[in-house]
């Protein structure tokens, strides 16, 4: 309190040499671009979310659940644009080359953000370079499934005792994929390195399909999504372990990888938000403030929770987990010698 008063005297006596220094350290940081106020008047007109998946994908679900909040809490009108193809790239490369001006964002995912720039040669955007992260909104763990009618690896009394299996008979086993370079392979090779066994990937384009495939005892088992949750529920099929740290709401009896065995296990499939860089640091934190009072509304956190866990992050650290991933992700690439035909 003593030293509020005493600024107040100063302020008092001497009025203009306060404002100048104001002036000065306002100045300052602006040009260093730390300026942690909200912008004033932004936004002041519609911003338009590019999402480079299809309309009812789960990425496109959360950008209208944020769209729609925004715009109940600012007024302006959020237009939600699917640009597919590629693998969410040719979204991701539209807003690169965006206005850094706050109007244009990408909501995105953590293959596209992560996983991609390791597994292609050629990308239209750098994500270091191209992007300044946003916020992250939610992130979905994946569910490692088996069929229980599928004997022995159904029938092992929990993931390592099913691991055991495949390391007493290198290559015998098999797992089924979403796709080459997915991170459900990814996951399961993190997994087969950790544990120090090899099982034959199967790719299908895909989770329903991998699915499917564990279901008629094609494969062994898979990284599902929160999708199989009913099958599970009905007994079609069994949860060994969830690849989050923490366990899925969902299935709450389910360990995590970490738990069954394998500390420092953690792979979650993430949506977020980014700007094109050069964004002005206040615009994106204003953007990043009004992503963060979802969480707070108890409709627009219910509908948020269908979606995902709630895991809001502020840019800089959103940019450390984008950062941290894409080095674990390259790493796993490279030891598993992952490559696209294409």
């Amino acid at each position: 309190m003593k030293s509020s008063i005493h600024e107040q005297e100063t302020i008092a006596v001497k009025p203009f040499k306060h404002l100048i220094l104001a002036s000065v350290a306002a100045a300052a940081c602006a040009a260093m671009g730390t300026a942690s106020a909200q912008t004033p008047g932004y936004p002041g007109k519609p911003i338009r979310f590019v999402v480079g998946f299809s309309a009812g994908n789960s990425i496109d679900s959360v950008a209208r659940i944020i769209a729609q909040h925004i715009t109940s809490k600012t007024g302006q009108a959020v237009v939600v644009d699917n640009k597919t193809g590629a693998n969410g790239m040719l979204a991701a490369a539209e807003v690169a080359r965006a206005q850094p001006d706050g109007y244009t964002i990408l909501i995105s995912n953590s293959s596209t953000i992560t996983v991609n720039p390791s597994l292609y040669k050629k990308m239209s955007y750098d994500v270091k370079r191209d992007f300044a992260p946003v916020s992250l909104v939610v992130s979905v763990p994946f569910i490692l499934t088996v069929n229980p009618q599928n004997d022995p690896v159904g029938t092992a009394p929990n993931l390592k005792a099913m691991l055991d299996l495949a390391k007493a008979r290198p290559g015998a086993y098999s797992y089924g994929s979403a796709g080459v370079g997915n991170l459900t392979q990814l996951s399961y090779e993190l997994l087969n390195g950790m544990a120090g066994v090899k099982m034959t990937h199967v790719a299908y384009r895909g989770t329903a399909p991998a699915q499917v495939a564990v279901l008629a005892k094609e494969v062994d088992s898979t990284f599902d999504n929160p999708s199989s949750v009913p099958k599970i529920k009905a007994g079609q099929l069994r949860a060994l372990a969830v690849t989050s740290a923490q366990r899925w709401h969902e299935l709450p009896d389910v360990p995590t990888i970490a738990e069954a065995g394998y500390p420092g296990f953690d792979i979650s499939f993430w949506v977020g938000a980014l700007a094109p860089a050069q964004t002005p640091p206040a615009i994106v934190k204003t953007l990043s403030d009004l992503i963060a009072t979802a969480a707070q509304d108890p409709e627009v956190k219910a509908k948020l929770a269908q979606q995902g866990n709630i895991r809001m992050l502020a840019p800089q650290q959103f940019e450390t987990q984008i950062d941290s991933e894409t080095r674990q992700y390259a790493d796993i690439i490279r030891k598993a010698n992952i490559a696209l035909s294409e």
